[in-house]
């Protein structure tokens, strides 16, 4: 009699079991769940005329060092990757010394003035570390801050003419008004999802280089960007650089360089250029290293 009254229970159990397996399989999945809503996002189309938020190299924060140049055009001595420089453009970029590229120097003789922690300046700060980049607008203007140096730079969408090169300068309507690091730059909406992006009345080539490389770039400068939103969660960003002092012809530094959306949460960490931390890296790492009788090549 026991015997039968435990089979009995255990055969009552089992089937409770099953009944609870089988209602929680076909149960339908709540919407607003993490799964569905992660596919949500990445299925979903790209809002119209919104490139906010914070954004990173889709292939990974190595892919915006781009320590031999610019992600296009490296520095790497492959003949494709030669740039149209004019003579005096070639003249400068062998002025420049710099710690990486096919050109480097041993690294008690480089001169990058990102190295005394100068400002970078644009276009430089799209080829210098780019990682986390978060993009803040509204519907006059557009700002994009840098995680390399907490910097930031304002686009306006307003309607405004983008200002016109001038010596030592640019003219705002009748007013003239100082070159500055990040230039002045214009855009506009060409489609939906794109944004055309001018940008000109940058520093000259006394004070920033274009990229690692020591490419130079000139107050004569022009650059194209063009942000494009593919869906919701992906955006490529191309860079065209326009420079009749430096270089023969307009070419394309950044070429539909994918990033990502990430989480409207996340706590940019900071980048920064300490001269503490450079005079104590050349000390005990850069001088030594180039030894005691060098010196910096000629090309």
């Amino acid at each position: 009699m026991c015997d039968r009254f435990k089979a009995s229970i255990i055969v009552l159990a089992g089937l409770l079991f099953c009944v609870m397996a089988f209602a929680q399989s076909a149960r339908p999945q709540q919407p607003g769940t993490a799964k569905t809503q992660k596919a949500a996002s990445a299925s979903a189309p790209a809002p119209r005329h919104d490139l906010s938020g914070t954004w990173e190299p889709a292939n990974g924060p190595g892919d915006g060092i781009q320590a031999n140049g610019v992600k296009a055009m490296p520095n790497d001595g492959k003949p494709e990757h030669q740039l149209p420089y004019t003579p005096y453009g070639l003249q400068v970029f062998k002025s420049h010394h710099a710690l990486e590229g096919a050109d480097a120097v041993l690294p008690g003789f480089y001169d990058d003035p990102r190295d005394k922690c100068e400002p970078m300046g644009f276009p430089r700060a799209m080829f210098y570390n780019l990682r986390e980049t978060q993009i803040l607008q509204n519907d006059y203007k557009i700002a994009i801050l840098y995680q390399y140096a907490t910097t930031w730079r304002v686009i306006w969408t307003d309607g405004r003419p983008l200002p016109k090169l001038v010596e030592g300068g640019v003219m705002i309507g009748n007013e003239p008004r100082e070159p500055r690091y990040y230039g002045y730059s214009v855009a506009k909406w060409t489609d939906d999802t794109t944004l055309v992006v001018q940008t000109v009345g940058m520093m000259g080539e006394d004070r920033v280089w274009l990229d690692t490389a020591g490419r130079p770039i000139s107050d004569q400068l022009r650059v194209t960007e063009t942000l494009h939103r593919a869906d919701h969660d992906h955006m490529d960003w191309s860079v065209t650089i326009d420079d009749p002092k430096m270089y023969t012809k307009p070419w394309v530094a950044m070429d539909k360089f994918p990033m990502k959306l990430e989480d409207p949460h996340q706590d940019v960490m900071e980048q920064y250029c300490s001269p503490i931390e450079m005079e104590k890296y050349n000390k005990l790492f850069g001088n030594p290293s180039s030894g005691p009788g060098s010196k910096a090549p000629e090309r």
